[in-house]
């Protein structure tokens, strides 16, 4: 270690999930098996225990890293409710979901703006859709092509028995159109209900609620996820009256748009104390551009504008481009148009999957795309300067660890978005 860094032994964490509906049982549990791993491979030693807490979903690290002792406790700011709530939708609510989503993000222009910078996290979005209408389609041509089939089965058995004209065969025609167009909804309801029953392999579902979400008020947090913000600044400032080196922000997928703005609230309202623990925010396989593109997100815009100049924290984003899912390397300040004068931060890093992955990993994960969105989470068995346990259970603080690491070369910080208005 540098004798200039400054040695960590005690550290807070928090876990900042993305639009994630399952307990937070499995970030624990992520966590603890990965860590193993990710031990056995760099050579040091990590033992993870459930820890009882009231207010949060936590667990206590204990590591040796560096030939140093490290105690850390990692509580998960949950908001999984929320999101359990927000995708209590109905079959046909979710399809006007599906029409207000696309309208939004294709009428304001900010699908194609999104597309210049990466096309894997815009075709993840327009996933969904697809495959929503996909799935409608084949259920109406099943439906029509049953009713079809049951309505021409009933008008050939009255030809074989002679009745082509008179009442008789005008009843039971009717009653077979009517039949058909029975089966027709029948089956589609059924089919829909089917492919419901099966979002946990195809995921359309969850990404439309996903995607909706973020959009339904173009760009404003809705009111839930702001009082529930609130609570997440109040839990962090708590840490500072702590014994403890570093408080440590971890904000993942769309929980890294949540992290900015819970802290630039605390630092706005002077929550984070000068003679304090250090803080230190890190973002993982953003999408922050998704929700700040978006015409009325001023309150985010000047989230990240603020945050971007700060001392009291040191910001660092890392994704990769193997992350489908992610805007991976694109600074996010930059992106959404609004670099202020003397902008610090983030520090955008990436997290090279197809170097720190062997070719044999690599290989076994390319294709698994919401896997990879998680590999930030995970052990690396070829690791290079990224290491999640390392960062959040580790010796350094996160302002010293990459105190000299240069910026990535591909990263993309140029200004796109077409909406740059702030809060006055």
């Amino acid at each position: 270690m540098n004798e200039d860094s400054t040695r960590v032994t005690r550290r807070r964490v928090f876990h900042i999930p993305g639009y994630d509906p399952i307990h937070p049982r499995r970030y624990r549990e992520l966590y603890r098996t990965e860590g193993a791993k990710q031990a056995e491979i760099s050579g040091y030693r990590i033992d993870v225990q459930a820890k009882a807490s009231a207010d949060t979903f936590s667990w206590s690290v204990n590591a040796s890293i560096e030939n140093y002792d490290v105690a850390a406790r990692v509580d998960v700011l949950v908001w999984s409710d929320i999101v359990r709530d927000s995708m209590a939708q109905s079959i046909p609510a979710t399809y006007l979901q599906l029409l207000q989503t696309a309208w939004i993000y294709i009428s304001t222009g900010t699908l194609r703006r999104l597309m210049w910078m990466r096309k894997g996290p815009v075709i993840a979005a327009l996933y969904p859709v697809g495959m929503l209408l996909l799935q409608l389609l084949v259920a109406v041509l099943l439906g029509r092509f049953l009713g079809n089939l049951v309505q021409g089965g009933i008008l050939w058995l009255l030809s074989l028995a002679g009745l082509s004209a008179g009442f008789f065969f005008t009843l039971i025609a009717w009653i077979a159109f009517l039949l058909k167009l029975g089966i027709w909804a029948v089956v589609v309801v059924l089919l829909l209900r089917w492919f419901k029953s099966k979002d946990s392999k195809l995921y359309a579902y969850y990404l439309m609620h996903d995607y909706a979400f973020s959009a339904r008020l173009w760009g404003e947090h809705p009111p839930e996820l702001e009082a529930r913000m609130k609570e997440f600044g109040d839990t962090i400032a708590q840490a500072f009256m702590t014994n403890v080196d570093e408080v440590l922000v971890v904000g993942h997928s769309s929980g890294a748009h949540v992290a900015i703005s819970v802290l630039a609230d605390l630092l706005r309202d002077g929550r984070v104390p000068a003679d304090g623990p250090k803080l230190a925010l890190l973002t993982l396989g953003q999408v922050v551009p998704m929700m700040s593109f978006l015409p009325r997100a001023r309150r985010l815009r000047s989230d990240l504008a603020f945050l971007a100049t700060q001392d009291r924290i040191t910001w660092v984003d890392v994704s990769a481009p193997g992350d489908g899912c992610s805007f991976a390397l694109c600074d996010p300040v930059a992106v959404t148009g609004v670099t202020p004068p003397g902008k610090r931060w983030p520090l955008i890093m990436s997290a090279a999957f197809t170097q720190s992955l062997s070719e044999a990993r690599w290989k076994q994960l390319r294709w698994r795309f919401f896997r990879l969105h998680f590999q930030y989470l995970c052990a690396f068995d070829r690791p290079k300067d990224y290491d999640y346990f390392q960062i959040t259970a580790g010796p350094r603080l996160l302002a010293d660890r990459y105190r000299d690491r240069p910026p990535s070369k591909s990263r993309i910080d140029v200004a796109v978005s077409k909406y740059t208005s702030l809060l006055p």
